[in-house]
């Protein structure tokens, strides 16, 4: 508020000065040596008193609309207070209500992101219960059909559906996860190619059973990154390309170094990607046609990669041809602050 405003805010104050001023201005011009001076000290404290007392009523009869709707609008139960409030009467009223709608813009942006969290928890939760009761499903019926199946077949669907389960318990663990992540964090120089490694040997009956090929160079890779999250990032991006790999098929992994980047490339000649889903497949839930002709997918898989990969400051890329193949890529920036994540 500059100073003219303020001025202007006290102009009825400005007029009052004016007024007292004068009459005194007019008593000392009449002169206190006429007559006894005490009546006249008498007679300018009254009017002073009466035009003090005009001042605060006029002023307060003035004010009082505006009090009025300030006291119902806080005693009102309706939920669009701000859209209500009355007409600032000066500058500074101006300045307090503009504060008020900010924070209350604030406000509501705020609880509008709690509440999309809230929704998306709550789709997550449902679609997770849907997936998660169809290997319980499976194990039932193979318990229900057990006689004439030997023990070695029943153990080994059995570790298949369980597999699976453990995959949906793990997905939603590091999804409730998301919002704590920088509470969770170790960034250190890790091997790539063990963590690889171990991601192999957890999906290994699944490369096994499909007769898939596994392709990867030994030679140690490292980058900075957190070993458990970036271990989990691998998982899904691995289990994404299993899934859309056909039998016989070929899983490759590569690294690649230029002076601004490493690049970790995960790559297989699966079914590949659409190219009017290429962009979305990182969305939450998006499973698009490949998703839906050629496996149950959640489409949460990738989307969880994605968010903790950014969270670790890392890229992901994706590039696929239909029928093809499809192409990973993990950015690792050689210049990054980490205590800025």
């Amino acid at each position: 508020m500059s100073f003219l405003e303020y001025v202007k805010d006290k102009r009825y104050f400005i007029l009052f000065y004016l007024i007292i001023i004068s009459f005194i201005s007019l008593i000392m011009f009449v002169g206190f040596n006429q007559g006894n001076p005490f009546n006249k000290i008498v007679y300018t404290n009254i009017i002073c008193f009466v035009i003090a007392s005009m001042y605060i009523t006029i002023g307060y009869f003035y004010r009082r609309k505006f009090y009025q709707e300030m006291k119902d609008l806080i005693e009102s139960s309706q939920e669009e207070t701000m859209a209500m409030m009355p007409d600032a009467q000066n500058n500074e009223q101006k300045l307090i209500f503009n504060l008020l709608k900010k924070t209350h813009k604030e406000h509501a942006k705020q609880l509008e992101t709690l509440y999309d969290q809230k929704r998306d928890q709550q789709e997550f939760i449902m679609s997770w219960i849907h997936e998660v009761k169809i290997p319980i499903a499976a194990c039932r019926l193979l318990m229900e059909n057990s006689e004439d199946k030997s023990t070695d077949f029943l153990i080994d669907k059995f570790e298949d559906e369980l597999h699976k389960i453990d995959d949906y318990v793990e997905q939603a663990l590091y999804y409730s996860r998301i919002d704590s992540f920088s509470k969770d964090y170790f960034i250190s120089e890790i091997n790539t190619n063990q963590l690889i490694k171990n991601s192999v040997k957890k999906y290994a009956k699944l490369f096994i059973n499909k007769g898939i090929h596994f392709e990867m160079d030994d030679t140690e890779q490292l980058v900075q990154s957190d070993k458990k999250w970036f271990g989990f990032v691998i998982d899904q991006l691995f289990a994404n390309a299993l899934k859309y790999t056909d039998e016989g098929g070929t899983v490759a992994v590569l690294f690649e170094e230029d002076r601004a980047e490493k690049r970790l490339l995960i790559q297989d000649n699966g079914i590949g990607i659409a190219p009017e889903d290429i962009n979305r497949v990182f969305e939450k839930g998006f499973t698009g046609a490949t998703g839906r002709n050629h496996a149950k997918s959640t489409g949460m898989g990738l989307y969880l990669a994605k968010q903790l990969a950014n969270k670790l400051g890392h890229k992901i890329t994706i590039e696929s041809e239909v029928n093809e193949y499809t192409k990973v890529t993990i950015h690792f920036p050689k210049i990054r602050n980490y205590y800025q994540l």
